[in-house]
């Protein structure tokens, strides 16, 4: 679904910088340099980087309310 707001494990703000590294990652930056980059250091706040898969598209089309 959608990158959550906070790390779930210390509380750290995290979706501010999802973009950025979906970005640099999808240009061909490697992983670890962006997050260092980023700030994100601790490992439980990369982990939400790392392991998040973008559902939302998928689900979108399941979001329309129904007509009976």
């Amino acid at each position: 679904m959608l990158i959550p707001v906070r790390c779930w494990s210390c509380g750290k703000v995290v979706a501010h910088v999802y973009e950025q590294y979906k970005q640099a990652v999808e240009s061909g930056e490697d992983a670890s340099k962006v997050l260092d980059d980023l700030g994100m250091e601790k490992y439980c706040c990369r982990r939400m980087f790392v392991g998040h898969i973008e559902l939302i598209d998928e689900v979108a089309p399941f979001s329309v309310a129904r007509q009976d």
